[in-house]
């Protein structure tokens, strides 16, 4: 009985194996270029939003802007977390907010939560009108933060496999 052995087989197994190893890092690099694109396109949106001055308000009266030290305060908050797996399994990277604003209130005196107040400006509230900052930024983006993962993962597996 012959045997016959395959040494380009073995090769192709050989970079199977690396870009097996290599493929968290691949993913962690892939997912934070399109985060990357996403948070640009938030922040820009963020900063664009119209400054108001801190006023009293009167009955039925709303805030059309945000004050700028509440601006500043989520501009300063404003990032992306470790990009880490969740319990399915799946890499994920969070946009958003963290922490306090620098002004106490009663209500709040650590500040008032930065997830709030951003959430305040999208969503509006009974003393705020509604200025989409993030939805916009995600619809807007969402393709071109595809096309650059896709990108990542495609010159990562050349760079790995060597065009095999």
């Amino acid at each position: 009985m012959a045997t016959i052995g395959f040494k380009g087989g073995d090769e192709y197994a050989l970079k199977l194996s690396r870009l097996a190893t290599g493929s968290e890092v691949i993913a962690k690099k892939a997912i934070y270029q399109g985060a990357k694109i996403v948070a640009d396109k938030i922040s820009q949106n963020l900063n664009a939003l119209p400054e108001e001055k801190f006023r009293f308000l009167r009955d039925g009266d709303k805030f059309s802007g945000v004050p700028a030290r509440q601006k500043q305060d989520l501009i300063n908050s404003f990032g992306i977390t470790p990009i880490a797996r969740d319990s399915d399994g799946n890499w994920n990277a969070k946009i958003g907010f963290d922490g306090y604003g620098s002004a106490p209130t009663k209500k709040y005196p650590k500040g008032v939560p930065n997830q709030l107040l951003a959430r305040s400006i999208e969503s509006g509230s009974s003393v705020r009108h509604k200025r989409p900052f993030v939805r916009p930024a995600v619809n807007a983006t969402k393709k071109k933060a595809i096309e650059a993962m896709k990108k990542v993962i495609d010159e990562e597996t050349n760079k790995i496999m060597g065009g095999v």
